[in-house]
């Protein structure tokens, strides 16, 4: 099923955002009403203040309270008026006793009549309280709060003035609130899931398109790109898809190179055997029908066993040049000095250049130069150059080996290598300065440089048509 991770993000955000309203929701009613109550209270507790100051004032200007009863004068008329007006106004004593009329509906109050509350409340107010009761409701006939508040006279609290207010608006006011909140939580709900889902659907969006990639290169397509662009840990790994594509693609090339390069060396090999062996054949086959006359006999023995030989110089090579190319192959390096190793690969080549009339020139660094190598193995690698030389050298001509501290350079004065040819000396049966009649299998320079490779040397061979060629060895 497609987009599995962007209905499960829908999901988690549709559930968070759900639970996130519940939460708030909760806590705004509870913090409303509380509020709405505060704010109630505040308000009462003003107004009761207000009248009692005014009712404090009357007993300054009328000389006191007289009588536990009740007080007289403009105290008692103010009083009367208040009760009388406000059926939601009382003034008790610390008796509970009424120090007006007191009134509810048109009928007269009495200390019977008052709720278990009213005592409690009455005390805290004579203490110097304000206190707050809901327990006059049942009385009142509706839900109601009431507040008491002090009468003052000369320090002394002398009475009790209750005020009563209904509380159905409250929760009136935290109904119309809640209603507000859902509409509006409602509103940004469908608002937040349409952008969880735009979220969510552009968030799976790369990981289709690193998938899609993912199936090209499955099918071969190393090249294909995710076409991702964020910055991102879904952007890293997308950069990491297509850089592992160019690799892949870098090492399909080389697999098609290094297949291509094993059918051509057994071409190659086939190619060299192919010679010999016809003439092997052919000799054998004529010796064998009595087609060679006695006399001529010692010639194509003589021809069989050259070709005998040829084969025996392939399979030694190839065999060498697997060993080298081997790198559990051991090579046993001990120290010696380079200068008796390049001296000994001259003498080697010098039978070889006076018969062609070369002269061998040799330049060598004044202080022995140590190294760490296979003695035999060094000799055979610098032979192979120098065998390369004399045998594509002319006659009279020169062949230089230098000797430095780092590096061992052979130069010879022979007709060149095409530009062309020099990126694939190394390749295995590879030869670009082809002559006439010349021996050899085509693999020396190849094995030269894994005998070079395994001493941590490097070769080169720069040349140039008619102006010779120059083979360096640096460490």
């Amino acid at each position: 099923m497609k987009n599995k991770i962007a209905l499960k993000l829908l999901a988690f955000f549709g559930a968070a955002l759900v639970l996130f309203a519940l939460v708030s929701s909760l806590l705004f009613s509870t913090l409303f009403t509380r509020a709405v109550l505060d704010n109630k209270k505040r308000d009462m507790l003003r107004s009761a203040r207000s009248l009692a100051a005014m009712l404090e004032g009357s007993l300054t200007n009328n000389g006191g309270m007289r009588g536990l009863g009740g007080p007289g004068g403009r105290f008692g008329s103010m009083v009367s008026l208040l009760t009388q007006t406000q059926d939601s106004i009382w003034v008790l004593n610390d008796q509970l006793e009424f120090l007006s009329a007191g009134r509810m509906m048109g009928k007269t109050l009495t200390y019977e009549s008052l709720p278990p509350d009213a005592e409690r409340l009455v005390r805290e107010v004579y203490e110097g309280g304000s206190p707050f009761s809901e327990g006059f409701s049942e009385l009142m006939g509706y839900p109601s709060l009431t507040v008491g508040v002090p009468l003052l006279e000369g320090g002394q609290v002398v009475g009790a003035l209750l005020m009563h207010d209904a509380v159905s608006g409250l929760d009136e006011a935290a109904a119309q609130g809640q209603t507000i909140l859902f509409v509006s939580g409602g509103v940004a709900l469908l608002l937040a899931v349409a952008l969880s889902a735009f979220l969510s659907f552009g968030f799976t969006r790369p990981i289709q398109q690193i998938e899609a990639s993912a199936k090209r290169r499955a099918q071969g397509d190393y090249l294909s790109r995710t076409g991702v662009e964020l910055n991102n840990e879904i952007g890293t790994l997308a950069r990491s898809l297509d850089a592992l594509g160019d690799e892949l693609q870098s090492a399909s090339l080389q697999k098609a190179r290094e297949e291509q390069q094993r059918n051509d060396f057994l071409a190659s090999v086939a190619h060299e055997l192919r010679t010999p062996v016809a003439v092997l054949r052919g000799s054998l086959e004529a010796l064998n029908d009595g087609l060679v006359k006695n006399e001529d006999q010692s010639e194509y023995h003589s021809q069989m066993l050259k070709e005998t030989q040829s084969l025996q110089r392939l399979v030694n090579d190839l065999m060498e040049l697997a060993r080298l190319q081997n790198t559990d192959f051991p090579i046993t390096k001990s120290p010696l000095t380079l200068q008796e190793v390049v001296n000994e690969a001259l003498r080697a080549a010098q039978r070889l250049a006076d018969s062609k009339g070369i002269n061998l020139q040799r330049e060598m660094a004044s202080e022995p130069i140590g190294f760490s190598g296979d003695y035999a193995r060094l000799r055979q690698m610098l032979l192979i150059v120098l065998d390369n030389a004399v045998k594509y050298s002319q006659k009279g001509t020169e062949i230089s080996l230098a000797l430095e501290a780092s590096s061992i350079t052979i130069m010879d004065q022979g007709p060149g290598i095409a530009k062309e040819d020099l990126p694939h000396l190394f390749d295995r049966f590879r030869s670009a300065r082809a002559e006439p009649g010349r021996e050899g299998s085509g693999l020396g320079l190849a094995i030269a440089r894994q005998i070079a490779l395994r001493h941590g040397m490097g070769i080169r061979i720069t040349s140039e048509e008619g102006e010779g060629t120059k083979v360096e060895f640096t460490w």
